[in-house]
């Protein structure tokens, strides 16, 4: 068997840590130095896939994901980097696409949810806030989701659902 030299660096896996405030913000670190999120805004939990994003370096690395909840609990996750794509795909994806239309949205309003509270759209489309005084308003662009006819708003904290048609 042969030894590794000396001078050869451990591998090792960028550590990223989420704390989840009462609030819905995120204070995100990557190996203990805080990351920031992008100008004038706030890590929230819709954030998670721009925050894999940036703290993997748009997933040319993996980072080991650790989420701490304001209520104590706390989960992790290993998020593996992605393969790059080919020359090949890189210039077949650089080819010009038709415009997409412009989207049809439609509205949807529940009550019930909690001021502040981050709700669910299911299918998950995205996600959005209540407002002020626990009402919900979401836009869907049914061209995104050919073939779903209702969806389900569900508040992350207060387990409010509301099932509503689309159109």
């Amino acid at each position: 068997m042969k030894n590794q030299p000396a001078s050869s660096a451990p591998v090792s896996i960028p550590l990223v840590v989420l704390t989840v405030h009462r609030n819905g913000t995120i204070t995100v670190t990557r190996d203990g130095t805080v990351l920031p999120p992008p100008a004038h805004s706030m890590w929230r939990r819709s954030s998670l896939p721009e925050i894999i994003e940036t703290a993997s370096e748009q997933r040319t690395v993996p980072v080991w994901v650790e989420v701490h909840e304001s209520d104590g609990t706390s989960f992790t996750d290993l998020f593996p980097a992605q393969p790059q794509p080919s020359h090949h795909e890189e210039r077949a994806a650089s080819k010009p696409r038709h415009a997409a239309p412009h989207p049809q949205l439609t509205e949807m309003r529940a009550e019930g949810f909690l001021p502040g509270e981050d709700i669910a759209i299911a299918p998950i489309t995205g996600h959005i806030d209540a407002g002020k005084d626990g009402t919900v308003r979401a836009l869907i662009d049914p061209t995104e989701h050919p073939g779903v006819a209702e969806v389900v708003l569900v508040g992350r904290v207060s387990g409010t659902l509301a099932v509503r048609r689309i159109g």
